[in-house]
């Protein structure tokens, strides 16, 4: 009986240590899943918002499933990966649109689904999401246009190094720069603006023509990262001493930026922004109601703030923390 009774007890004991990893199993496949869609996955900006996303999935035991198109022009590989996720049934999604009018379908789908969106990066022709995390962009060109004022002393001839129609985000800031220097700066002329397609050659390539077009500039504003490298190089190509404020930042942009080529950068904090967006999924998942607008404020950096702590923070997280 002590042998049959012994027998059996190893029996279940054996069955407990058997089921245990297949419960842990289960409750690692509990946690909520929320897909996250940048507009792209080559600049250092998509990274940063990757490993704030990752940081707050870490701290609030969500999975995040990371899925962006290769170049920031491909919207309708975009629209493929959102639906590929709402197929999935994620428990929500977080994306940021690569064109404010095309990619409402599925915006819109997913909420018919019940499946929350957080638009992060640029807004949408829509008011179906749950919440909405984003530089001010439009303050952020006013705030490129007032430096633009002050270092050509309020007159001069300049261009735009803009990135693509239909991306809100970028529109939105080079809408805020030109309505300032329109208003506030009545000596500057506009005499130019082209698109670099958010790529670094043909950002590169519409800087140049415009620099042969107008010989006698005193200014470029650049737009976003991409932008912002390809006016640097055609620049740096001909020894301009043109005033460029560029937006966005990376190492190339920072150790331009402390050579002098550049003259200030308009920054975003998209370490930051990745992580709202999850917190904000997480509100969702907790039963509340998260902010509907979230704007973050943009920051003015010249050369002589790039040592500060704080910017260093701000421009230079810490990603293989989080992404490996």
């Amino acid at each position: 009986m002590n042998i049959q009774l012994g027998f059996l007890r190893g029996l279940a004991l054996a069955g407990i240590a058997l089921t245990l990893p297949f419960l842990a199993a289960c409750k690692k496949d509990d946690r909520k899943v929320i897909g996250v869609v940048p507009k792209g996955r080559a600049h250092l900006f998509w990274q940063s918002v990757h490993a704030g996303a990752a940081k707050a999935a870490q701290e609030n035991n969500v999975e995040i499933i990371w899925n962006g198109p290769s170049t920031e022009t491909d919207f309708n590989g975009q629209l493929q990966i959102v639906d590929a996720m709402i197929n999935r049934h994620v428990d929500a999604i977080a994306l940021a649109p690569i064109d404010k009018t095309v990619m409402v379908s599925v915006v819109e789908r997913a909420a018919r689904e019940k499946i929350p969106v957080i638009i992060f990066d640029s807004p949408m022709d829509t008011d179906k999401f749950a919440s909405q995390v984003a530089t001010d962009n439009y303050q952020a060109g006013q705030m490129a246009a007032a430096r633009m004022g002050a270092v050509t002393g309020g007159k001069g001839k300049i261009v735009i190094v803009a990135v693509q129609a239909g991306a809100a985000s970028t529109m939105a800031r080079e809408q805020g720069f030109e309505d300032a220097i329109h208003k506030d700066y009545p000596g500057i002329e506009i005499v130019d603006k082209r698109y670099g397609e958010a790529d670094f050659a043909k950002s590169l390539r519409a800087a140049e023509n415009m620099l042969t077009a107008h010989p006698d500039l005193v200014g470029m504003f650049a737009s976003n990262e991409s932008s912002t490298v390809g006016a640097a190089q055609a620049l740096k190509g001909r020894k301009s001493v043109i005033k460029l404020v560029g937006f966005d930042a990376g190492p190339t942009l920072e150790a331009d930026l402390r050579s002098g080529l550049i003259d200030s950068l308009v920054v975003q904090h998209p370490f930051k922004m990745g992580y709202e967006s999850i917190l904000a999924a997480v509100t969702i998942f907790k039963g509340g109601t998260p902010q509907k607008i979230n704007n973050l404020a943009p920051r003015l950096v010249l050369k002589e703030d790039l040592d500060k702590p704080e910017v260093q923070a701000q421009l230079n997280p810490d990603l293989k923390k989080y992404l490996n």
